[in-house]
């Protein structure tokens, strides 16, 4: 069961109608309201409620608009929608499905079966939600898995892409892992893993920053809007964190206790990049890491000369 109450977004610009289903609704949930598209766009993006109630015939942009849009957005597209509207044709039903839409009731509705259908569609949506969140996060660590990265780091490419806004990428590798495994055992192993992700999660400042596992002893974070000075800024608190862990390691020739090696890399995209490239330049920053002695941030910055004006 979900832990907070769940929110339902009502989108109808007929009053009546929104004091009918706010008034079934209120007690059983937390209830939002928005009387256009637009707004109700703007409630769902700022709230991210667990369903939607959507009317077709609206002012200025109409539900089907509304529909399309929230599946085309990333953040947005699995909140389940219902349309409530008075358009009963087969055509009107058959189009609100091919947007996306779980469910189509027809005005005027009998409210048990509207609140039947939302339970149902809720139940359904934190099912739906578990079984995402255990396809998306790393079974030994408990943070999000290399493919959960690999989505994230897409749909953050793509957003500094059109918005014209810095990503930063930081790739981590724990420093003499295998010797540590060799020392003190796999089980050991398992829970230096287990710490060192705790440690990197509470360093990230901002909700949209982020941390996964790559694969082995390697970690990954991405840091939407942040320019180089700021991810190097973090990589080099990420590092220093895990010193601070103090978890012995008397195997390393880096320090005493485990220690990390970070690649950091940040650019603001544009057309003829890859977030490929970025990760590669990242993976190359934290080679140089290990090269130098690692228990050190490095970048690919700081090795290219500058350009003669």
């Amino acid at each position: 069961m979900m832990s907070r109450p769940r929110k339902i977004l009502i989108i109808d610009d007929s009053t009546s109608s929104i004091r009918i289903l706010g008034t079934a609704l209120r007690g059983l949930y937390d209830v939002l309201v928005a009387t256009n598209g637009e707004k109700g766009l703007e409630v769902a993006a700022a709230q991210s409620p667990d369903l939607i109630l959507l009317d077709i015939m609206m002012p200025g942009i109409n539900g089907y608009e509304v529909c399309r849009r929230l599946k085309e957005d990333p953040h947005l597209s699995s909140i389940p929608v219902i349309f409530i509207t008075a358009k009963d044709d087969e055509e009107d039903e058959e189009q609100g499905l091919n947007l996306g839409a779980v469910d189509y009731i027809t005005k005027p509705f009998r409210l048990p079966i509207v609140l039947a259908r939302v339970r149902t569609h809720l139940r359904l949506k934190e099912k739906s939600d578990l079984l995402e969140r255990l396809a998306s996060v790393d079974g030994l660590t408990d943070i999000p898995n290399r493919r959960r990265f690999d989505e994230v780091l897409d749909m953050e490419f793509q957003r500094a892409r059109r918005d014209g806004t810095p990503l930063g990428v930081i790739l981590i590798d724990i420093d003499f892992f295998k010797h540590f495994n060799d020392t003190y055992g796999h089980a050991a192993g398992d829970e230096c893993l287990r710490r060192v992700a705790r440690v990197l999660s509470r360093s990230l400042k901002r909700p949209a920053d982020f941390v996964a596992r790559y694969g082995g002893e390697e970690f990954v974070a991405v840091v939407p809007g942040t320019p180089l000075d700021g991810t190097m800024a973090l990589a080099d608190a990420m590092r220093q964190s895990v010193f601070e862990e103090h978890i012995p390691h008397a195997a390393s020739t880096a320090a005493d206790f485990v220690t990390i090696s970070l690649g950091a890399e940040s650019l603001v995209p544009h057309s003829t990049d890859s977030s490929e490239q970025l990760l590669k330049n990242a993976d190359e920053a934290l080679y140089l890491a290990k090269q130098n002695g690692r228990n050190q941030v490095q970048t690919l910055a700081a090795q290219t000369p500058p350009k003669e004006s």
